[in-house]
């Protein structure tokens, strides 16, 4: 753009310069030529032809040589986006002793065919993830999982993320002691 505008600018000075002012040309005794803007001893005046000008046409689709012409119309005509992509469990909530974990995901509206889904739990990503995916041993901390949503074109056209808590009483807790003894009956009196 500032290229264009450049030539431009450039080809209305000369134009405008061509159009106020003449060009005197003298020819020298050794064969070279002085040229003027002013009127020199021995000078002719010089008929400039306006300057070329050249002017890039627009294009509608940025040129990407990795992709043809008909994918970029496509992709441009494609701005669908889903309304939601929820994902349980909920952010921010809390497990408490879970023996497996099941993730999914409930897009709005649910998903086309062509999308697709990319799910990651704590960084790794889960191998051919579908709408859902169970997360077993479970290990107690927090757990994030990660949503995106591409179309063919590979442009994400929804994503989320959720953390969820596990919390496992340890083996010393109160909650994991077994209940405590019952209390042994007396010892009998033995006969003398």
């Amino acid at each position: 753009m500032k290229r264009q505008s450049l030539v431009l600018l450039l080809g209305s000075l000369c134009a405008v310069s061509a159009a106020l002012a003449t060009t005197y040309v003298r020819v020298e005794k050794d064969g070279t030529k002085t040229y003027s803007d002013r009127p020199i001893p021995g000078g002719q005046p010089v008929e400039l032809q306006p300057a070329q000008t050249y002017s890039t046409p627009r294009s509608a689709v940025s040129t990407d040589p990795l992709r043809p012409r008909e994918q970029q119309l496509l992709q441009q005509t494609d701005d669908f986006r889903y309304e939601s992509c929820a994902v349980s469990p909920e952010n921010d909530s809390t497990l408490q002793n879970p023996g497996n974990v099941t993730i999914s995901v409930s897009p709005s509206p649910p998903l086309r065919d062509g999308d697709v889904l990319t799910m990651t739990v704590d960084g790794a990503p889960v191998d051919g993830a579908s709408l859902s995916y169970t997360m077993t041993p479970v290990n107690r901390g927090s757990h994030t999982v990660g949503i995106n949503i591409a179309n063919t074109f590979g442009a994400v056209v929804c994503s989320n993320t959720s953390v969820f808590h596990v919390i496992q009483p340890g083996v010393n807790s109160p909650a994991r002691q077994s209940p405590p003894p019952r209390p042994r009956p007396p010892p009998r009196p033995t006969p003398h």
